[in-house]
């Protein structure tokens, strides 16, 4: 037996071009001197989507086309389709879908490499490529060597035990000794945690560490480790590409002052209109929370069709993307694709509206003495400005058109005059001189 364990690229590319041949896992494991379990583990961790469709094939994957005759589902007088099965679009807009797959798919080789109909076939399909299971491997050996998985429940423990006695000004050690039977990490993942702004303590409430400078940069808090796989900013345009009228939802941040309150902003690029969330900390689980509440409110009806996809940058608070696509019983709600790291370019929109935002609430402005009443106040002047590329009518109009007066109140949206937009710091000054 070799001496590594880890399978490497030559490895992957014999596994790649024996699958293609139709070899079996057992072949596959004698020639590269590993175990069958391992070949399949490879096989299942690293297989990825194919959503070509071939030439000439409608890509109808629903298990009701064979029988389905339902017909104007797209209410367009110029469909030339006589039944919906035979239209493109008839997998997403029909509430009785439901996608076929193929039961080769559920056991070995897992994938459609080798097979006969891979050219033919509209089902969704799975291959195994060596270069990109190579790739995929390296970037998760990276990054299961950095940064700290705990859970939101954990570090929610971990600040409720330490909070109240850092208060008392006990230090993190004396802490650690005293409490040990409660403490579920060690001193220096403490100060690792504090440091990264995951846990309600900051360095501020430490009276002897705030006196050194940091000795190196803290890495980024991520829950999920492998929350970009298959959300890429290539995947996205991939779908994009599958399903062009499918419009596209922008998430992001912005931040006050460290530590303190942040807003979550929600852009709808089909009409221009942004909301905002005022949340206490800058944490997957609050992001969580506001799409949970957005669910209940709305409907999933009406959730589904203002959320279909959702694109985003790679903050923390964003890393928990099963949750947000999922609600609790599992059941699909939205997909969320990944922007590259440093790339606000490719969601230009929500970062330019975020200067209205700015107008408002200048950098460096604490968000702490903000109420979500506050935000929606913002959110309405913001969206009842009129917009040049929207044939000048406002965000709110447009939204409105699009979704109903229903929609927008369910939101706590509603237009202001022309005449009475303000977008200045008086605009929420005036409200706290009101409060």
């Amino acid at each position: 037996m070799p001496n590594h364990k880890h399978l490497t690229l030559d490895d992957r590319s014999y596994i790649h071009s024996s699958l293609n041949a139709g070899q079996s896992f057992r072949w596959i494991a004698q020639h590269l001197d590993k175990d069958p379990s391992t070949i399949s583990k490879e096989i299942r961790s690293h297989r990825l989507p194919l959503r070509a469709t071939p030439y000439g094939r409608i890509p109808n994957n629903c298990i009701h086309k064979t029988n389905c005759n339902v017909s104007g589902l797209c209410g367009d007088p110029k469909c030339d389709h006589d039944l919906c099965r035979r239209c493109k679009k008839c997998n997403t807009i029909c509430s009785n879908y439901q996608e076929e797959r193929c039961h080769i798919l559920l056991k070995a080789p897992y994938v459609c490499n080798g097979c006969e109909q891979l050219n033919k076939c509209v089902l969704t399909k799975y291959v195994y490529r060596a270069a990109t299971a190579d790739k995929s491997y390296r970037t998760s050996l990276v990054s299961s060597r950095e940064g700290l998985s705990y859970t939101e429940d954990e570090l929610a423990y971990m600040s409720e035990c330490l909070a109240p006695l850092v208060k008392k000004k006990q230090s993190i050690h004396h802490i650690c000794v005293s409490q040990a039977d409660k403490i579920i990490c060690s001193e220096r993942t403490i100060y690792k945690l504090i440091g990264q702004g995951v846990l309600s303590i900051r360095n501020i409430d430490l009276p002897r560490k705030v006196r050194y400078r940091p000795r190196q940069q803290s890495k980024l808090f991520k829950v999920d480790k492998k929350c970009r796989v298959g959300r890429t900013y290539d995947d996205f345009q991939a779908y994009i590409q599958e399903n062009p009228d499918t419009p596209i939802v922008q998430m992001d941040s912005v931040e006050g002052k460290k530590g303190g309150k942040v807003l979550l902003t929600i852009y709808f690029s089909q009409s221009d209109l942004m909301l905002i969330y005022l949340r206490d900390r800058n944490t997957s689980q609050s992001v969580i929370d506001i799409f949970n509440a957005l669910d209940e409110n709305l409907g999933r009806e009406s959730f589904c069709r203002l959320f279909p996809i959702i694109l985003t940058d790679n903050g923390s608070e964003f890393s928990n993307p099963h949750a947000i696509e999922y609600d609790i019983f599992g059941n699909q709600r939205t997909r969320l694709f990944y922007c590259n790291p440093s790339s606000p370019y490719q969601k230009p929109e929500i970062e330019r509206n975020h200067e209205y935002i700015r107008m408002v609430l200048p950098k460096g402005t604490s968000f702490d003495s903000l109420t979500q009443n506050d935000v929606n106040v913002l959110a309405c002047h913001m969206n009842s400005l009129i917009r040049k590329k929207l044939n000048d009518r406002s965000p709110i109009t447009a939204f409105s058109f699009f979704h109903g007066e229903m929609v927008l109140n369910k939101l706590s949206l509603h237009a202001i005059l022309p005449g009475d937009v303000t977008l200045t710091p008086a605009l929420l000054k005036h409200l706290k001189d009101q409060r």
